[in-house]
């Protein structure tokens, strides 16, 4: 039997693990330096550039999850490339390192065009490029069989031409190249694996590293919430309905969903964290995240207030109900002295996100918080940690920056948020809506049940006016009023409850909600851009004799 000869495979596979490895000590590389690997900076370019039907498409396809897609997109296009490139560099090595650079240059584009530009982020490109060069170096040899032609020497000279990429790490890169002699040929099966072996071991250590490295930083520098909290009386007994698998009212941490256009969780420590509240003010403020656990500028409270995504689509579950604890922001501003002609309060995060929202808002008896605790817990990093924002009453793209570090005092026309020229609206009140969650037992919506009485439950929210009604209609038949639990506050979501004589066939299920300025939502469905979905969340329900 003749032997299948598996070389040919070997240089795609080498440019997989070259490319495997390259990213996993970028990303290390950008974690030591305090940056973003190479990954995170390209697709951080992607998520700014890509136009706002893109970003709704994938958050309605992918929900929580979109970030991952994105990443994965990433991925895929990398590792095609990869195995592209590895089979070059079989033939010519100086045109599968320009290629390789080529990336790099995308890379170093992204890096310094990006919302903060940092020359941090440049280390982890440059270590994608010195490491994958190298592997690929390490792995590619001269194919067994006749008439092939192995490796091309070149010179740093022809790599700048071709990449236009004047590095260190090409000259590195180059002596390798002249170092790899034209009659050298494939690697032995043998030391392949063992070099291809080594190549993902390091690889995998390397990206375990730099996940160490960029952990959560609240478990490294928060504090506990300080005993002297303003505390709210646990209410959930009375918030819940008595209905099997329907979400806590209060919705744990863990589970709190999270849309923000940060590609990975900045890592911030909080003994050098400031919050600076600077321009149009009489005493400019460097807020420090002790003095905010001190109460140095305001007393620290809790506060029960559900978040809910401009991005929601109408039944979705971009919406979490929690209790904050932090300072009110009137406090704070009325610490700073706003002066004349403000009507915008514009916030920065670590990453370079902004958004602004009236500052009659910030000033008014709602209780707009600077936080810095989640449910009786400091905030986690992935929620904001040190300090977010929560404004009742407003959508958090205008609103509820993560990881603040800066908040101006300025107006609607000097300073215009990240979402505004994206096609979003500048004024972004939460609207009125329902959700139906649970139909039946046995899971969250059951698309069959049994004929009899059917418990429908779900969750209603109007924030910062709060729900009057909720009511359900079965088909065409008049609508019926579902039992409220309850009241948890008018900037809560509202539990409620319907029993349903449900007889066979195939039925449909609807809900609407008033709230408590008589206003009742409205059936024509209405798309989440600019400023929210409306309509009537609708299911399906199958229902078989009994």
């Amino acid at each position: 039997m003749q032997r299948t000869d598996t070389s040919r495979y070997w240089p795609p596979a080498a440019g997989l693990l070259a490319a495997s490895a390259g990213l996993a000590f970028g990303e290390l590389g950008g974690a030591i330096a305090s940056g973003a690997g190479p990954v995170v900076v390209v697709g951080d370019a992607v998520v700014d550039r890509v136009p706002s039907s893109v970003k709704n498409w994938a958050i309605e396809v992918f929900g929580k999850n979109d970030k991952a897609a994105l990443i994965i997109g990433v991925l895929v296009i990398v590792a095609l490339s990869a195995l592209f490139l590895g089979r070059v560099a079989s033939r010519r090595f100086s045109q599968a390192v320009a290629g390789v650079a080529g990336f790099s240059v995308i890379g170093v584009a992204a890096a310094l065009s990006g919302r903060s530009p940092t020359p941090r982020d440049l280390v982890g490109v440059a270590s994608a490029l010195v490491v994958t060069v190298f592997t690929l170096w390490v792995l590619v040899g001269r194919p067994g069989r006749p008439g092939h032609r192995g490796p091309t020497p070149w010179s740093p000279t022809t790599a700048l031409s071709t990449a236009a990429l004047s590095t260190a790490a090409l000259s590195t890169t180059a002596s390798l190249t002249q170092s790899k002699p034209e009659s050298m040929t494939a690697l032995p099966r043998r030391n392949f694996l063992v070099l291809g072996g080594g190549s993902a071991v390091a690889a995998a250590a390397a990206f375990g590293s730099s996940r160490v490295l960029v952990d959560d930083a609240a478990t490294r520098t928060a504090q506990p919430i300080p005993e002297g909290v303003r505390r709210l009386p646990v209410k959930r007994a009375s918030t819940e309905v008595d209905i099997d698998s329907m979400p806590p009212w209060l919705t744990a941490t863990d589970d709190f969903y999270r849309i923000d256009t940060a590609l990975i969780i900045p890592r911030i420590d909080a003994t050098t964290w400031k919050l600076n509240v600077v321009g149009r003010v009489d005493t400019p403020l460097a807020i420090t995240y002790d003095a905010l656990r001190n109460e140095t500028y305001g007393p620290l409270v809790e506060h029960d207030c559900t978040l809910m995504c401009v991005s929601n689509e109408i039944g979705g579950e971009l919406v979490g109900n929690a209790r904050w604890t932090g300072v009110r922001l009137r406090d704070i501003l009325k610490r700073a002295g706003v002066q004349e002609g403000v009507d915008q309060l514009f916030l920065t995060s670590i990453d370079g996100f902004t958004a602004g929202f009236p500052v009659s808002v910030a000033q008014d008896e709602r209780e707009a918080l600077l936080v810095i605790g989640m449910n009786g817990e400091p905030l986690r990093a992935r929620h904001g940690f040190p300090a977010r924002l929560v404004v009742p009453g407003i959508y958090g793209y205008v609103s509820a920056v993560k990881w603040i570090t800066e908040m101006k005092l300025t107006t609607f026309e000097e300073d215009t948020g990240y979402w505004i020229p994206r096609g979003w609206s500048q004024l972004a009140p939460v609207k009125t809506c329902s959700r139906i969650d649970v139909v039946g037992t046995g899971g969250r919506i059951s698309s069959t049940v049994t004929a009899g009485t059917v418990a429908i439950g779900g969750v209603a929210w109007a924030q910062h006016t709060g729900i009057a009604a909720v009511e359900v209609q079965i088909d065409d038949e008049p609508w019926s009023p579902a039992t409220l639990a309850g009241d948890g506050g008018i900037d809560t979501w509202r539990q409620w409850k319907f029993l349903w004589s449900a007889t066979p066939g195939k039925h449909r299920v609807r809900v609407r909600a008033t709230d408590a300025s008589g206003f009742t939502q409205r059936g024509e469905p209405v798309a989440v851009a600019p400023d929210g979905a409306e309509g009537w969340h609708t299911v399906r329900v199958r229902v078989e004799e009994a």
